[in-house]
């Protein structure tokens, strides 16, 4: 059984999610390709990955690699391209976020002539907009919905030295949808709360606009944050787990400011390390954080209703420590290695792919 997963390049949550899938179906034979790649670092995906954009060089992979089934993740253009390059297996046509849901509507009318003619199967990892958007535009074509899969082991909490101050921290890109502007103005009130407040953020500078970082960096000047924020870029995904326990243990918390997210694998990591959640409501996230159980909500563009939030987080210790414990069960039960090798088998299988 061979499976080839396609995206555009190596980098944030879908290459996390490729490394996390990787390890879920070792029993399959899974390979990567990627169209581009904008850093130098690549993650292990512990099998074969290619990175090219050549007609030539892709043909090559698909005629010697004799896949049962490619995944296609939100290139939809991608489909008539392998087809017509001789691809003879099922095509699988996956979204992991999509921007806006107006983007995403936008999107995915415009691809309907194409993946309407090409997909043999749509998947998302239970994404409440995107699942309404596939059951209105693609009716014929069978739908996959299930949790994406994290090995909780590799992000498992580490008992390290306690950090002194209490850090909020912050995972993205500097870009509209991530609304790194509002985690700014939410940084500023803790900051004015608690002087010895830390802000964290980790970013990849080469997914950004040069317009969008020259406003990021006037903003932090303007509310005076230089001497509290600390920019964390390109950190590799294997060091994650120390910084989500470092900040767990320092008595903060990992602050998700997203409009729309599809299922972002950051809040799981950090539930993995023990660090707890205070997030917006932005669809993806509602299987994984479930108010004051597994995590906080507050409500987008309030930060007066995030900062209150965020001082129960940070103040009321028995709920912290509910919060934080039930959060690490509910990516063991839910989001486990075993459970998503079971649905996409399923998967297989109902597409007509034999996986004994």
């Amino acid at each position: 059984m061979k499976i080839l997963f396609v995206y555009y390049l190596p980098s944030g949550g879908v290459e996390t999610h490729n490394r996390q899938r990787q390890a879920a179906l070792k029993n399959f034979q899974c390979e990567f390709l990627y169209f581009r790649k904008q850093r130098t670092l690549v993650n292990d995906h512990r099998a074969p990955v290619y990175i090219t954009n050549e007609d030539a060089r892709i043909k090559h992979i698909i005629s010697e690699g004799n896949y049962d089934a490619a995944v296609i993740i939100s290139d939809f253009g991608t489909l008539p391209r392998l087809r017509n390059m001789g691809f003879k297996g099922k095509l699988i046509y996956e979204i992991q976020g999509l921007g806006s849901k107006d983007q995403a509507s936008r999107f995915l009318t415009k691809a309907k002539p194409i993946i309407s003619k090409y997909a043999d199967g749509l998947l998302n990892p239970r994404t409440p907009h995107i699942t309404k958007l596939f059951n209105e535009l693609y009716p014929a074509i069978p739908k996959f919905n299930f949790n994406n899969c994290l090995d909780w082991t590799q992000y498992a909490y580490k008992n390290l030295p306690k950090h002194p101050r209490p850090i909020a921290a912050w995972i993205g890109r500097i870009e509209d949808n991530k609304n790194w502007k509002e985690f700014l103005l939410i940084g500023q009130r803790l900051v004015q709360d608690n002087p010895n407040i830390e802000l964290y953020m980790f970013e990849d500078p080469t997914l950004s606009h040069p317009e969008e970082r020259i406003l990021f960096q006037s903003m932090v000047k303007q509310l005076n944050l230089d001497n509290h924020l600390t920019i964390h870029a390109n950190i590799p995904n294997t060091e994650m787990s120390h910084y989500f326990s470092k900040i767990g243990d320092s008595g903060g918390f990992l602050c998700i400011t997203s409009k729309v997210e599809g299922a972002p694998y950051a809040p799981l990591e950090a539930m993995s390390s023990l660090c707890p959640v205070l997030t917006t409501d932005c669809d993806g996230i509602q299987t994984m954080v479930v108010q004051d159980e597994t995590g906080k909500y507050y409500n987008i563009g309030h930060v007066d209703d995030a900062f209150k939030q965020a001082k129960q987080l940070m103040t009321d210790l028995t709920l912290r420590e509910k919060i934080r414990q039930q959060a690490l069960t509910h990516v063991q039960n839910n989001f486990s290695l075993e459970r998503y090798r079971t649905n996409f088998t399923t998967m297989l299988n109902c597409l007509g792919i034999s996986t004994k």
